[in-house]
């Protein structure tokens, strides 16, 4: 049963690869490499949006996140192929910041450090969307981290804490949503914790994050 599901994912992909040739901005292709990673990465995309099929039968009518995560799919796909379609000249390749500027739009980044912040401006992400914590969100949080930190010390912790939470709450005024990315270390892990429960932030950790390709950040801010 597997085996046919990506036969017929197969099929799509070839389809979709015949009928976008003929449109006029569609080049001839050039000799290139198949870069099997992006193509078993549509295959799958196909194959999870065809459950959509079947299990909105027989209308094939789709609402709310059914519609979202059928469209995704399909937009993930698109993406592998046009990937593909580039390396081998059919398409012209975009260039990745852009598009990462575009998904980075409304919303505020938050990091744990500007080690990250320069990984993602470098990528295309506008530095006003970025805010650098350098603190956690609660002074419960930074004992968790350094249990022996003085009580003096904590003073003006607490004083940074207020301090990053307003800047949070007067750049979410104009940003409608937040997401912290970093490395799942301790102090990232409780700042992303206490972000989702205070502001319903998303999370967004990669052990690789400085290694990764302006494709894969792409996915982290979607």
């Amino acid at each position: 049963m597997e085996k046919i599901r990506f036969e017929q994912a197969e099929e799509l992909i070839r389809k979709s690869c015949t009928n976008i040739r003929r449109e006029s901005r569609f080049r001839d292709p050039h000799d290139g490499v198949i870069d099997t990673r992006k193509f078993q990465e549509a295959l799958m995309e196909l194959i999870e949006a065809e459950d959509h099929i079947y299990a909105s039968l027989p209308s094939h009518e789709l609402t709310g996140e059914d519609a979202y995560d059928f469209c995704r799919r399909l937009m993930a796909a698109r993406e592998a192929i046009d990937g593909m379609l580039a390396d081998f000249g059919v398409i012209e390749r975009e260039d990745p910041s852009e598009r990462i500027k575009e998904a980075s739009k409304g919303k505020l980044i938050l990091v744990n450090n500007s080690s990250v912040k320069k990984l993602l401006v470098k990528a295309g992400v506008e530095p006003a969307n970025i805010l650098v914590a350098g603190v956690p969100l609660s002074v419960d949080d930074m004992k968790k981290i350094n249990p022996r930190i003085p009580d003096a010390a904590l003073k003006g912790i607490e004083k940074k804490i207020e301090h990053l939470k307003n800047d949070i709450e007067r750049k979410l005024e104009d940003l409608g949503e937040i997401l912290v990315i970093g490395e799942p270390d301790k102090s990232t892990g409780l700042l992303a914790s206490r972000a989702e429960e205070l502001y319903g932030a998303g999370v967004r950790l990669d052990e690789n994050i400085r290694d990764l390709t302006p494709e894969e950040i792409l996915k982290l801010l979607s």
